[in-house]
């Protein structure tokens, strides 16, 4: 009996599926001791980041707590409708855009910058007590850090304005002045990351062959050459990938910091989608309304992941996926 083209072709495919899973089961088998230690992982992803998705929907419905999720009103895009209508949109936008570019502009390339020069250093013991004071912030709670930047900039005891009055300047309270807040969120996003970002990038330059400095030394190539043609190029492709998940996160704005330091006088240039979403869903308890914002939220922060990991591969032939 001939066997048809069609029945050929569905028996390639039986072959080459039977195929991927027996050999994805010998690499479980091989990897079983990793992946027992991957379960909790799984789980913990499971519980905490893929689980609460469900609760999505009450951007939808009409949420009231004793019917529940499934028993609340259905309203389909109403939530979405009245934000895009309402005049904290734009604001909310603006604030939001500005805040999360400025902070990759400015606090992007200081963690490549210090981890190139502390790389320059010959001094072992010089180097790692500059390492080891840098990312120390990374360490200390928003809490404490936003405190600190409170007393630093206090217009009464602040450690700035000592040093303006002992210079013969007026004190000013920086915190109440809307052209200071984004300078100072910014500065103290610099600080608090900058070090411990750098261990990313002094573990990439760790990685590069040595050989390359030795053929570069005996050409004559001086510190800053070998700095530019060798150690930059060779980073590139962990620059990359570092852009790519700033520029994803750009959006996304803890509310955290931006709580403990704006004020009503600073709302105009400080309040942003994360802490809009806090007071509407926590303190008026408008759930629905705050979930859809959080929602359209997450949706510009994937469209800028997606846009930057192909503007990522275009220019330099590397992205996450």
């Amino acid at each position: 009996m001939q066997t048809t083209q069609p029945e050929l072709a569905t028996g390639r495919k039986q072959s080459a599926r039977h195929s991927r899973l027996v050999s994805a089961w010998r690499h479980m088998k091989r990897d079983r001791q990793l992946l027992i230690l991957f379960i909790p992982c799984i789980v913990f992803y499971a519980l905490f980041r893929y689980g609460p998705l469900y609760g999505l929907i009450i951007a939808f419905k009409d949420y009231n707590v004793y019917q529940g999720i499934l028993g609340s009103e259905w309203v389909g895009l109403e939530h979405f409708r009245k934000f895009f209508d309402s005049p904290d949109f734009w604001l909310l936008f603006k604030n939001t855009f500005l805040l999360g570019l400025f902070t990759l502009i400015w606090a992007f390339p200081f963690p490549i910058l210090f981890a190139v020069m502390l790389n320059e250093v010959r001094s072992v013991k010089f180097k790692k007590t500059v390492q080891t004071f840098s990312y120390l912030p990374a360490f200390l709670s928003v809490v404490i850090v936003s405190s600190m930047i409170i007393d630093f900039l206090s217009p009464t005891h602040g450690l700035v304005n000592e040093a303006l009055k002992a210079l013969g300047l007026e004190a000013k309270y920086f915190l109440a002045a809307p052209e200071w807040f984004r300078g100072i969120y910014v500065s103290s996003e610099i600080w608090q990351h900058m070090g411990y970002e750098a261990i990313i990038y002094l573990a990439a330059i760790a990685s590069i062959d040595p050989t390359l400095y030795e053929a570069a030394r005996v050409d004559g190539a001086s510190r800053f050459q070998m700095m530019r043609y060798i150690t930059i190029p060779s980073i590139m492709p962990t620059i990359l990938i570092m852009f790519i998940i700033k520029s994803g996160s750009m959006f996304r704005i803890g509310y955290e910091k931006v709580l403990l330091l704006y004020n009503p006088m600073t709302y105009e240039v400080a309040d942003v989608f994360s802490t809009y979403v806090y007071r509407k869903g926590l303190l008026e308890t408008n759930y629905s309304y705050a979930a859809a914002v959080g929602l359209f939220e997450s949706v510009i922060a994937l469209i800028m992941l997606l846009l930057s990991n192909r503007i990522s591969k275009r220019a330099g032939g590397r992205g996450l996926w």
